[in-house]
C-alpha cells in the first residue's frame, strides 16, 4: 500500500502456473492468453506489473506454439544457476551462521577450491571414496550431486547434518554424507515424479527402467549412452511397456529421449580433446537432443539419481562418476 501511495504501482507475483502441466494445447493457449491478457493489462503506461515464474521447458513451449510471446521477450529473465554460485551460497551461509561476515563478490571471483574451504567448518575435506572419487575435495564431491540447484545442495547437507548429529560427530564425516547418498537419490527421483506425471504418467516406470541392466554393470559406463545405445535401451523400454503422453504425442525413442532430457535426468555430454569434459543442461541448449541433427554429444544420467536406480551395488557407482570441469572464477 505504502509502495503504492508513493509511486502508484501495483505489482502483483504469480508462481506455480505449471502445476498439473500436461502440455496439451489447451495448456499451452492457456498459458499465452494469460500472458496477453497481462499485457493488454499493464498497457504503457506501467502501473501495474507482474512477475510471473513459469518452468523453462513450459515457457519454451508456449514461446514455439504462440508468435504473439515475440512482444514479452525483451521482459524474460532466466533465472539460471552454475555450480560456483551454488557453493558460494553454502559458504555464505555456513559463514553467516558461525556470525562470520563475508563478501560473496569477492567469493564469486574466487577459485572453487578457495570457496570450497569455507565448507570445512562443518564437513570433512576430503571425500575418501572409491574410483574417481577416492581422496576428492569434498566440494567436488557435492556440486557433482546437485541438479544446479541450490536447494540440492542444503537437502544434501542438511541430511548429511542429522547422520552427523546421531552419530555424534563434531562435523560431517565422509562416512555421514557417503549414508545418505540412497535417500538423497530416491528423493531427487520423486521430485522428477512428482513434477511430471501429469505429463507423463508412467515416468516412473520409465526413469527406473533407465537402470543398469546386470551386463551392464560390470561396465565403467554404466550410466553413459551413445546416441545409438540410447535409442535401443529407449526402444526396449516402450516394447514392455504402455508408453503414452498425456497430451497424445506420439511415443518413440525420440520422443522419450528429448523428455528425458527436457527434466534433466539425462545430460547431454561430451569429453573435449583436451579431455574435459562439457556437459549441457536443457535450459542450456534444448536442441541437442533434435532427432534430425546429430551435435556430436553422447548422454549420461545425471549422478543425482545413480544410487536410487542402483540400489545393490551403492559403491560401485562412484566408479563411473565424472567431475565437472572446475571453475576458476564465477567470470570464467
Amino acid at each position: 500500500m505504502l509502495n503504492f501511495m508513493k509511486n502508484n504501482l501495483i505489482r502483483i507475483y504469480l508462481d506455480d502456473l505449471d502445476r498439473g502441466w500436461e502440455a496439451k494445447q489447451s495448456d499451452i493457449q492457456n498459458i499465452s492468453a494469460m500472458l496477453n491478457a497481462i499485457r493488454d493489462l499493464c498497457g504503457d503506461k506501467s502501473l501495474l506489473q507482474f512477475r510471473l515464474g513459469l518452468r523453462s521447458d513450459v515457457y519454451f513451449l508456449v514461446r514455439t506454439s504462440d508468435e504473439s510471446t515475440d512482444k514479452i521477450e525483451q521482459n524474460i529473465i532466466f533465472m539460471t544457476w552454475d555450480n560456483h554460485q551454488i557453493l558460494v551460497v553454502a559458504a555464505k551461509r555456513i559463514e553467516s551462521f558461525f556470525g562470520r561476515k563475508v563478501d560473496e563478490k569477492k567469493l564469486l571471483q574466487l577459485r572453487q577450491s578457495e570457496v570450497g574451504k569455507y565448507l570445512h567448518s562443518v564437513i570433512e575435506s576430503i571425500f575418501q571414496g572409491q574410483g574417481k572419487w577416492e581422496r576428492a575435495p569434498i566440494h567436488r564431491v557435492l556440486l557433482s550431486l546437485v541438479r544446479k540447484r541450490p536447494r540440492d545442495l542444503v537437502k544434501l547437507l542438511t541430511a548429511a547434518a542429522k547422520e552427523a548429529y546421531k552419530n555424534d560427530h563434531e562435523i560431517i564425516s565422509y562416512n555421514d554424507l557417503r549414508s545418505v547418498f540412497e535417500s538423497y537419490s530416491n528423493e531427487r527421483l520423486q521430485d522428477l515424479v512428482n513434477e511430471f506425471k501429469t505429463e507423463f504418467p508412467a515416468i516412473s516406470n520409465l526413469l527406473r527402467g533407465m537402470r543398469p541392466l546386470k551386463k551392464e554393470r560390470r561396465t565403467v559406463e554404466q550410466f553413459s549412452f551413445t546416441n545409438d545405445q540410447l535409442s535401443k535401451k529407449l526402444k526396449n523400454l516402450i516394447e514392455q511397456n504402455r508408453f503414452a503422453f498425456t497430451n497424445k504425442r506420439h511415443v518413440d525413442v525420440h520422443s522419450l529421449g528429448e523428455f528425458l532430457y527436457k527434466i534433466d535426468f539425462i545430460m547431454a555430454r561430451k569429453v573435449q580433446d583436451n579431455g574435459e569434459i562439457v556437459r549441457k543442461y536443457f535450459d542450456q541448449n534444448r536442441y541437442l537432443q533434435d532427432q534430425f541433427v546429430d551435435f556430436g554429444f553422447d548422454w549420461e544420467i545425471h549422478p543425482a539419481y545413480r544410487w536410487a536406480l542402483q540400489p545393490i551395488d551403492i559403491m560401485d557407482v562412484f566408479r563411473g562418476v565424472d567431475f565437472d570441469q572446475e571453475e576458476s572464477t564465477k567470470a570464467a
